[in-house]
């Protein structure tokens, strides 16, 4: 059995859509952000850097105990080598998806959240103009590589689905609050579209649907606890005894 910690963002998503699609039983266990579980010690055991999503394979192929896996990346990564599913064998093949997926974890999710975070904040905090136009345009950016890499081709590595396609798409759902618009990039619209036909897609994307804060119904102290827990975070200390100093 899998357990795969879980909010519905586009990170949890893109793992969602892969379980969904490779046909595999799992179980969703809240892991409510907004009210802060992934600060949890339970959570911080099996997720060092307190950020949703996380996997637990409790059958793991070398049939020791309960196997961990945070960063969507590496989970996805993990199941595609546990199932043998959506990703090439031979290295060129494989290899090809895993830049892709690389690309994304370290380009487009970060840089497409912080876009997302300061067209939401707007001028709450001061002027902001500079960050969205910054943000807002390498999100532009991000459409632009993946239309010229969907020119001559279905997928995002070929003539196959993959991985690849399935961690990029759910940070492409929002395009119009990123401040983009879809037409401009027609090689991306046509992938784009026909990812959101897939049966194993609509699923992974529905997944957890009914999980959600309503900001609307916070007060205004709750609304300054969520802020504080979530922005601006630092460093956790490390406990004072039982180390190897």
């Amino acid at each position: 059995m899998l357990d795969l910690h879980y909010w519905p963002t586009p990170n949890g998503k893109k793992v969602t859509i892969q379980l969904e699609e490779c046909g595999l039983d799992y179980q969703v266990i809240p892991c409510n952000i907004g009210q802060g579980d992934q600060f949890t010690d339970d959570f911080l055991a099996i997720n060092p850097n307190n950020r949703m999503p996380t996997l637990v394979d409790h059958a793991p192929e070398d049939g020791q105990g309960p196997l961990s896996v945070f960063e969507s990346g590496a989970m996805m990564l993990y199941l595609a080598e546990k199932t043998g599913q959506f990703m090439p064998k031979d290295p060129r093949g494989k290899f090809a998806v895993v830049q892709w997926v690389m690309w994304q974890m370290a380009n487009q999710g970060p840089k497409t959240g912080e876009c997302g975070h300061f067209r939401r904040l707007g001028d709450s905090e001061g002027d902001q103009s500079y960050a969205i136009t910054r943000f807002t345009d390498e999100v532009n950016r991000f459409y632009g590589v993946l239309n010229n890499q969907l020119y001559r081709q279905p997928y995002l590595c070929g003539d196959d689905y993959t991985i690849a396609d399935m961690i990029c798409y759910p940070w492409c759902v929002n395009w119009a609050g990123q401040g983009q618009d879809i037409n401009d990039f027609k090689y991306f619209k046509r992938w784009f579209e026909a990812l959101s036909e897939r049966p194993g897609v609509q699923r992974g994307m529905a997944v957890g649907e009914t999980l959600r804060n309503d900001p609307a119904a916070l007060s205004n102290d709750e609304r300054a606890a969520l802020k504080a827990m979530l922005y601006n975070q630092r460093a956790r200390p490390a406990p004072e005894t039982g180390g190897l100093l």
